[in-house]
């Protein structure tokens, strides 16, 4: 080996002995630098959102529809229609145009109901009429075998409760028992006990049941007195 080539190999062999004290410095260095690339790099994690309040909108529409409910014994118990039903999520209740109801008491009373525009719950348990309202019950036998006249309520605003057999009013109303017919500023009528609550300016017209047929004096002496 010349001069020339041994002096090549000394200063190579000096200068990887030099490198060789700085490369765990370097390999440090390209450690950290990878690493910040990757947490810039890597998918941030899914913040979370605070969840919206629901609003109040339709989240679907019936038209011409008819909803019915039944007993658990498969017996009607009520059935709901309209010419158009909007179903609000936000409260589970459904808004129906030119609303009809009819109901079937568990003592097998039959109830109808209309008015411009109604909103009930979803098991049609609870019914709000506005607008030209009417609620009647059908004249009846009760279990006694006592007779019920037809009922009949009228206001522009009603509160039927299906299940408890009620009706409430905040506004006048107009309340017809058979004959009889009164009016007030609010109601509330409870047809388990037969109890109407008239409150306000209160008027009533109380007509007297059908006079019974005359019976003759069996008594009665014959003209032209006794023989």
């Amino acid at each position: 080996m010349t001069a020339g080539a041994r002096r090549l190999l000394g200063l190579l062999r000096r200068g990887i002995d030099r490198g060789s004290l700085y490369l765990p410095i370097i390999v440090a260095g390209a450690l950290a630098l990878g690493t910040y690339w990757l947490v810039r790099n890597a998918p941030r994690l899914a913040v979370p959102t605070p969840k919206e309040a629901p609003t109040h909108d339709p989240d679907y529409f019936m038209r011409g529809f008819v909803v019915k409910n039944f007993l658990p014994n498969g017996e009607l118990r009520s059935e709901l229609a309209g010419t158009e039903g909007r179903h609000y999520a936000d409260n589970d209740t459904m808004e129906v145009d030119q609303v009809r109801l009819r109901s079937i008491s568990l003592q097998g009373l039959v109830t109808h109901a209309s008015a411009d525009r109604g909103l009930s719950n979803s098991d049609v348990s609870e019914v709000q009429l506005f607008g030209n309202a009417i609620v009647v019950r059908d004249a009846a036998v009760a279990p006694n075998g006592k007779p019920m006249p037809r009922l009949e309520f009228r206001g522009e605003f009603l509160h039927a409760f299906i299940d408890t057999e009620r009706v409430r009013s905040d506004k006048p109303v107009t309340l017809t028992r058979g004959t009889d017919h009164f009016t007030a500023d609010s109601m509330d009528y409870d047809n388990l006990s037969g109890v109407a609550n008239l409150n306000g300016r209160v008027h009533g017209v109380l007509m007297p049941p059908p006079s019974a047929t005359a019976v003759p004096n069996a008594d009665k002496r014959k003209k032209g007195g006794a023989q």
